[in-house]
């Protein structure tokens, strides 16, 4: 919240809600703080007060919004709060102003205050759920569009936003439970059916999803956010070039500035799933512009690297990012840069905590350290803890950024079978712990994710596709599966008649180095894409990879997989249709069982 200062202070940090005054405003935007509706009606209810000396700041505050000028905005709706601090107005132009610019924390105190200040506050709780919900705050963003909807039942902005809370807290028959309704009273509202969509696109349902983004784009042919979900779910179903040709549509019909940087972050994927890496990976910079909302900030005061800067002689500090799996990944470039430095250049790099040890021992002339995050102002934020403790760099950059200037074509990823490397002493011990295991090749399973907060398992088969699988001979199989796998374990005990065998004193999500030298240890490693895999693949050891359609890291190959060459891609013909690449994993092992 804004710290405690007196009214003449000239900051929106130092203004504070006071005692609510008589005002009215009713609102119901569709979608954006600050719509064509909203806007119009703010702007009669300031013309009913042109008796308050604000009155002309706050006219000039609507006025400014509607020319997208959200920097003047803000300052005219500051002067009117100067004012006059108990404005409920000034206080929700002072939010919109806000949230448009980016500021979504100060946004969210400003409409906070708003909320307090105008009696009929239902429309401000409206456009407080929904920026809470872009923030991530999902329970708080559901009550506040629950209390709207009291206010106004069977709005239909009111139960788009409801579904779309309850939807991202993985209650997806409830949030079509309250857009079926809505949909059928308001069947002329494009937003419901493209909601709807993603809905059904969470639940992994493309083709489904298609008809409602389709639906959406008929009704409104300019729905941006329709164009983009359609492009997603066409990705999805393996088809990439329309894909592209929706999202760059999409870009070219967005205003808000955070939602054309999530829009030009997710055509990076499809550039890369087409082949092409050195657009893709410029565009995979959008992860970091300041008005992307869901970046992540890096707490580091150096120069920033960029491509092209000679690395000659020079010390180069490199932080990890986005997940743990992606962290190995990324390190396919590590190599590469300490080629560039030389030998009179220095390596610092900080990488996840479980991490260390394992890039420590495959780049010895790097100091390697761990990185820590936090959440700072609302917003994720990674530091540096070598930094305070005296280390020092020319430039730094996070890992990913590396891509743009050492892998912007498929054929520039190295042939090498790997850039990580296990201990060999804990190799010894798990292929010496593997003979106490049945007879057979030894085969690491990894079939699900741990994670099961949003739709990642789309991209993961049912168990019960195993079958063909799990019914090969003159296999052991080994489970790497990190989490609660004893369901599964157990079900292919009773259904399959197969014992996958556990190995003993090993915490397969924390003891990642103990992780690697298992997976070394091993014939083979079979499942779908997760940081145990990435692992298995940068420590060289041999893996069959199931994919899905739309899946970037394959940069457009179909059976190779360019960071790994060990690895061997399984694709299915279609998104869910596991039965045929199972088969398919299953003939393959078969093979290599008999050549091995």
């Amino acid at each position: 919240m804004p710290r405690q200062a007196p009214p003449s202070a000239t900051s929106a940090y130092a203004l504070l809600a006071a005692a609510p005054t008589p005002a009215r405003l009713t609102v119901d935007a569709m979608g954006q703080a600050g719509s064509n509706d909203a806007l119009a009606k703010l702007n009669s209810a300031v013309t009913e007060l042109r008796t308050m000396a604000a009155a002309p700041m706050l006219q000039r505050a609507v006025d400014a919004i509607r020319a997208e000028d959200a920097r003047g905005a803000c300052n005219w709706a500051i002067k009117a709060l100067e004012q006059d601090e108990h404005s409920g107005f000034g206080w929700y132009l002072l939010g919109i102003a806000l949230e448009r610019a980016g500021d979504f924390p100060n946004s969210i105190n400003a409409y906070e205050a708003a909320l307090k200040l105008l009696p009929d506050h239902g429309e401000v709780a409206n456009d407080l759920g929904r920026l809470a919900f872009r923030l991530g705050m999902k329970p708080q963003s559901e009550a506040l569009f629950r209390f709207f909807l009291e206010r106004y039942p069977n709005h239909p902005e009111g139960s788009n936003n409801l579904a779309c809370s309850i939807r991202d807290q993985g209650r997806h028959d409830e949030a079509i439970e309250i857009l079926r309704p809505a949909i059928t009273k308001s069947p002329e509202i494009a937003m419901l059916w493209n909601t709807m969509g993603t809905v059904v696109s969470d639940q992994g349902d493309f083709t489904s999803a298609l008809v409602f983004f389709e639906e959406a784009l008929r009704l409104d042919p300019t729905f941006p956010k329709a164009r983009y979900n359609r492009g997603n779910a066409k990705l999805l179903l393996g088809d990439a070039a329309g894909a592209l040709e929706d999202c760059e549509a999409a870009m070219s019909g967005v205003l808000a500035e955070d939602e054309r940087q999530m829009m030009r972050l997710s055509r990076s994927t499809i550039l890369l799933n087409l082949g092409r890496t050195g657009e893709g990976w410029d565009d995979y910079e959008a992860r970091l512009n300041p008005q992307f909302n869901d970046r992540t900030d890096f707490a580091v005061s150096l120069p920033r690297w960029a491509p092209g800067a000679d690395l000659t002689g020079k010390t180069l500090l490199i932080v990890g990012e986005q997940g743990l799996g992606d962290e190995v990944l990324f390190g396919n470039v590590l190599p590469d840069v300490i080629e560039e430095l030389g030998p009179e250049g220095r390596l610092i790099l900080s990488v996840e905590i479980r991490l260390v040890s394992m890039f420590q021992r495959a780049f010895p002339q790097a100091q390697v350290s761990a990185h820590a995050t936090y959440v700072v102002g609302g917003r994720l934020t990674r530091v540096v803890p070598a930094l305070q403790e005296g280390a020092t760099a020319d430039l730094w950059t996070p890992i990913g950024s590396l891509m743009r200037e050492f892998r912007r074509t498929v054929t520039a990823y190295p042939t090498r079978e790997s850039y990580l490397a296990a201990d060999p002493k804990r190799v010894a011990h798990w292929k010496k712990a593997l003979k106490a295991a049945p007879a057979g090749l030894k085969v690491g399973l990894l079939w699900k994710s741990a994670v099961s907060r949003d739709s990642r398992h789309r991209y993961f088969s049912p168990f019960e596709t195993w079958a063909p699988v799990l019914a090969q001979k003159g296999v052991t199989f080994v489970n790497l599966q990190y989490g609660d796998c004893a369901p599964e374990i157990e079900a292919a005990r009773r259904d399959y008649g197969v014992e996958i065998w556990s190995p003993p004193g090993i915490d397969l999500k924390q003891d990642l180095d103990d992780v690697a030298a298992l997976c070394c240890a091993m014939d083979l490693i079979v499942g779908f894409s997760n940081a145990t895999l990435n692992i298995a693949g940068a420590c060289g050891a041999p893996a069959f990879l199931i994919s899905t359609p739309g899946a970037w890291p394959r940069l457009g190959q179909q059976t190779a997989y360019p960071w790994y060459p060990k690895t061997r891609v399984f694709l299915p013909p279609g998104f869910g249709r596991w039965a045929p690449v199972m088969a398919e994993v299953a003939d393959a092992l078969a093979v290599f069982v008999a050549e091995h």
